[in-house]
């Protein structure tokens, strides 16, 4: 059977994405931490849209859950046409102060699963000379950012492997692209590593998209085979400016804009 594994699935982008392929017929195949969600999820969808969604409970913050989620689709000989890394966590605040350990399970489920799936799924789209993978980045994947050191850098490697990964399997007719949202309406922000005075400041008066928003958005790059695409048109203009100013400068001007907001003093001594 044909599916579209999407991880994250059960909240946010994911939620609505799994929402927008069903309606659109695809058989799912959805991955996250809550098996409870996941069931009622998948019996909404398969009611509702005539289709087969099925999930795999996995927490891929985890080493070794990628692994294991590639070998339970192989047990179900589930064929994945579409790879959707959409899972990902983020951080706020002052790196030093920040807890190592959630970082580094940042880094694995943000990295680590994500490099994981794709190498375990891409060849088999190459022997069948077919299939897509997106790969979810962020605006974060385009500018340094003071204060989400960690959450900024994992998404700066997203972007980075998913652009090289497109060029390389063009050849092979895998379409892989690069999709960046920016601030969205979803649980995100709500988490105990964001929810403080830093990650207010990140959230206080930019620019919104809701998740299905976002999540048509992705369909409709899709459906136009793009390899890159940053959600929402001002995010797309943001970005396009910050391409005329060195990484440096825009470093220095968001870790002052924050601190300020903040009423964060730095020592000259």
């Amino acid at each position: 059977m044909n599916v579209s594994l999407i991880t994250g699935a059960t909240s946010g982008i994911g939620e609505s994405l799994a929402r927008g392929l069903a309606e659109r017929k695809h058989n799912l195949l959805l991955v996250a931490r809550n098996e409870q969600k996941l069931q009622q999820l998948c019996r909404h969808l398969s009611g509702k849209n005539g289709i087969v969604a099925q999930y795999i409970a996995a927490d891929l913050s985890q080493p070794g859950a990628a692994e294991q989620v590639f070998e339970e689709s192989l047990k179900r000989r589930l064929v994945v046409n579409l790879l959707v890394n959409n899972a990902a966590i983020g951080s706020s605040g002052e790196f030093a102060k920040n807890d190592l350990h959630g970082d580094l399970k940042m880094l694995q489920l943000n990295n680590d699963s994500l490099v994981t799936l794709c190498r375990l799924f891409l060849p088999e789209m190459i022997g069948r000379r077919n299939g897509s993978i997106v790969n979810v980045g962020s605006l974060a994947s385009f500018f340094p950012s003071p204060y989400m050191a960690v959450y900024a850098a994992s998404k700066m490697f997203v972007r980075s492997f998913t652009q090289s990964l497109t060029e390389e399997y063009k050849p092979y007719g895998v379409h892989v692209m690069l999709f960046c949202p920016g601030l969205t309406t979803t649980n995100f922000m709500s988490t105990t590593a964001n929810d403080n005075d830093w990650g207010k400041i990140l959230v206080k008066g930019a620019y919104t998209q809701t998740s299905d928003q976002v999540a048509l958005e992705m369909i409709q790059a899709l459906d136009r085979k793009k390899t890159i695409h940053i959600s929402g048109k001002r995010n797309a203009l943001l970005v396009k400016m910050g391409s005329l100013f060195s990484y440096a400068m825009i470093t220095k001007i968001f870790a002052e804009r924050k601190r300020k907001q903040m009423g964060f003093a730095v020592s000259n001594q």
